[in-house]
């Protein structure tokens, strides 16, 4: 993955969720930023954005007719009968 400079944002969880999210983590041996990471790529992929810039040209490249394949030719009939 690429290294990027780190952004911090400060964001708060209910109780419950905070209870859930550190079982989570001491369950599953992985920080509550390895947890947030996945959730937040998670997140991008379901609403189809991109996580990295190799993800992003794809996309790209994907949006332009040009680059789509060509719709196979159904193939033709003779019309000569035997």
């Amino acid at each position: 993955m690429n290294v990027s400079p780190i952004r911090r944002k400060q964001i708060s969880f209910d109780a419950a969720t905070w209870h859930a999210l550190h079982q989570l983590s001491l369950d599953s041996m992985r920080s509550l930023q390895e947890l947030a990471d996945e959730a937040f790529r998670d997140l991008l992929k379901k609403h189809h954005r991109p996580v990295t810039l190799k993800d992003a040209l794809r996309q790209s490249v994907r949006m332009q007719p040009a680059n789509d394949p060509r719709p196979q030719r159904a193939a033709r009939r003779s019309t000569f009968e035997n």
